[in-house]
Parts: C-alpha cells; sequence; structure tokens
C-alpha cells in the first residue's frame, strides 16, 4: 500500500537540527585542537583517564561534552588558554534549545524579558504565523488570555498581569526608529478563537489598524489557496539574518546556523508569494469579524 504521508519539502528542517550542527561543529573544533596537539584519541584519552570512544563521540558530535570535560582536553592538549573558548560555545549550544519548563521556572514575565535585547537590535522582522495573531500586533486582552493558557497547561509561576505588560511595552517598536516588520498569516490565524467573542473581534480591529502603519507589512494566505508546493510550517520568527525563533510544543529553539537561517528567509518568501496583501488581506481579516456571533 502506498503510503499517504507527503515528502518533506526541500525546505524543511529538523527542528533540531540547528543544536545537532552547533554540536557537530564543536567536536570538529575539538578534533583539530587534538590533532594540532599532535595527539592520538587513543593518547589523549590515556591523559584524561577516559575511554577511547568518549574522545571519538565528542569529535563525532554523538555526545555533547561537559564544561569539566572541555577544560580537560584544552588542558591535555597543551592549550589550556583555549578552554573558555570552548565552555563559551558549549554554553551558547545550550542556549539554541531551552525547554519551556526552564525557561518559564521564573515566570513568564521573565521570559518575555529575555527576548528585549534581541528585538530592541533588529531592524527587519519576518515572522510567519499558522494559528495566532503574533506577538507584535496582539492587544492586551489576546495576550493575557494567551498566557493564561500557558500559565494552566505549564503550571508556572502566576505573573501574568506583569507578562502582559512587558509584551505590549515590547510593542513600541512598531511606532519608533526604523524597524521594519513583514507579516505573514495563514487566514485560519483569523478564525481560531482566542479569549472569546469579544477579545477576537477587538483583536481582529486592531490587526487592522497595524497593518496600516507604515512599518508593518502584512499578507494572509486564503484558506482555500493551493498548497500544492508549500504547505503550513511551524510558525517562526525571523530577526534580520541574525537569528530565527521557533515556538515548538515542548521548547523554544534559536536557529543561528546561517544555511538555516536563509532556508527560513527562503520559505518566507515563498509563503509571502502566496499571500494576499493590501486591501485584499484586509478584506479577510473583515470577514473574519463577520463571521463572529
Amino acid at each position: 500500500m502506498r503510503s499517504s504521508r507527503q515528502p518533506r519539502p526541500s525546505y524543511w528542517s529538523s527542528p533540531s537540527s540547528s543544536v545537532e550542527e552547533a554540536t557537530k561543529a564543536l567536536g570538529r573544533r575539538l578534533r583539530e585542537i587534538r590533532k594540532d596537539a599532535g595527539l592520538t584519541a587513543r593518547a589523549l584519552a590515556l591523559r584524561a583517564d577516559w575511554h577511547e570512544s568518549k574522545c571519538s563521540r565528542f569529535e563525532s558530535g554523538i555526545r555533547r561534552p561537559s564544561e569539566t570535560d572541555l577544560r580537560a582536553w584544552a588542558l591535555h592538549c597543551g592549550v589550556p588558554q583555549l578552554a573558555e573558548e570552548l565552555v563559551t560555545t558549549a554554553r551558547g549550544i545550550d542556549g539554541l534549545y531551552v525547554e519551556w519548563r526552564r525557561m518559564e521556572q521564573t515566570g513568564l514575565k521573565r521570559a518575555q524579558e529575555s527576548v528585549l535585547p534581541l528585538w530592541e537590535r533588529t531592524r527587519r522582522f519576518r515572522v510567519y504565523s499558522p494559528w495566532l495573531i503574533p506577538g507584535p500586533v496582539q492587544t492586551a486582552p489576546y495576550i493575557e488570555a494567551l498566557l493564561k493558557s500557558i500559565r494552566d497547561r505549564r503550571h508556572v509561576i502566576d505573573d501574568v498581569e506583569q507578562a502582559v505588560r512587558v509584551r505590549v511595552e515590547k510593542q513600541h517598536i512598531l511606532h519608533e526608529g526604523d524597524h521594519r516588520f513583514a507579516i505573514i498569516l495563514e487566514e485560519s490565524a483569523l478564525r481560531h478563537r482566542v479569549g472569546g467573542t469579544e477579545v477576537m473581534a477587538g483583536q481582529l480591529d486592531h490587526l487592522l489598524v497595524t497593518a496600516s502603519l507604515p512599518s508593518v507589512s502584512l499578507g494572509i494566505i486564503p484558506m482555500d489557496t493551493d498548497r500544492s508546493s508549500l504547505w503550513p510550517v511551524e510558525g517562526f520568527f525571523v530577526f534580520d539574518e541574525e537569528e530565527v525563533n521557533v515556538e515548538l510544543v515542548s521548547a523554544h529553539l534559536s536557529v543561528k546556523n546561517s544555511h538555516e537561517i536563509g532556508m527560513y528567509i527562503q520559505t518566507f518568501s515563498a509563503l509571502s508569494e502566496l499571500a494576499l496583501h493590501g486591501f485584499a488581506a484586509k478584506d479577510l481579516i473583515m470577514k473574519a469579524v463577520d463571521s463572529l456571533p
């Protein structure tokens, strides 16, 4: 029987691939350091009192070394001055994939604040959202409904009120400086009810207003669009060409590999070509408003 599963498109990438590639890159760096020291994997393992396979797993990226391992590697390869560089690299990898429970363990407000520096320094935002109205153009009641759901589902500290204020305050960059937002939504994002009819009506009205801002370009992909070539993918934010953030069910993923960032930018461009803009996009929003009871 032929499988009904569609093949993965060329732009598809495993959500954890940035972490895997970064770990492999660290492994290649460790191999270079060992070879520059004129050591075989066996010789290094003997010096560090490790099993030889431990070196191989580190160098191949199968296993990520601890900070203690990295300092030992640098020491026994005769380059202790490289230890902190290696540790910093490893900590950066840890920051690529952060479980929500870790990010939100001190509350939702802190999670919102953690991205402020990235938002402030970014000039060009590309935002794709298949299911929800995205953060930069959300209303306070819509944000509150979303964060209460997260609070209850993930059992985190109840600081929703403070977290809402932080997210709303972040929106000042829509009106200041030379920040530019290109936002692509699936029409379904207009139809998913969040916070009830009144909240959703207010959110859609606000979306109409923000779509008219000079800093905002809004495109909406109609639900009846032929998606043979490109179907909906995970929602993502592209910050200049510096970083991509993806919200997974279990974790927050930061993509910093330039090749993968390019894939997301390419995908965003393809999605934008499917979208309606200008008055046509606003007409879809009005239809969503009219569909509310």
